[in-house]
């Protein structure tokens, strides 16, 4: 797992503890920035720039074509 899914697992995973610290608001919106970051940083790339870091994944897991 990468460290930036981890990271996002561990906010979703803050978020539901502090559902019961916090007001509502504030969790669900710690929730919801977990998810968006990452999936608004990818969809900021273009679509050469993602298939450049999908190919530099595979080689780093060892799947070469």
């Amino acid at each position: 797992m990468t460290p930036h899914a981890k990271l996002g697992i561990a906010g979703i995973i803050i978020g539901f503890i502090l559902l019961f610290i916090v007001p509502w608001p504030i969790a669900l919106a710690l929730i919801v920035l977990a998810i968006a970051v990452p999936a608004g940083a990818w969809m900021m790339l273009d679509e050469s720039q993602r298939r450049r870091y999908r190919e530099l994944r595979r080689r780093q897991r060892g799947q070469l074509r």
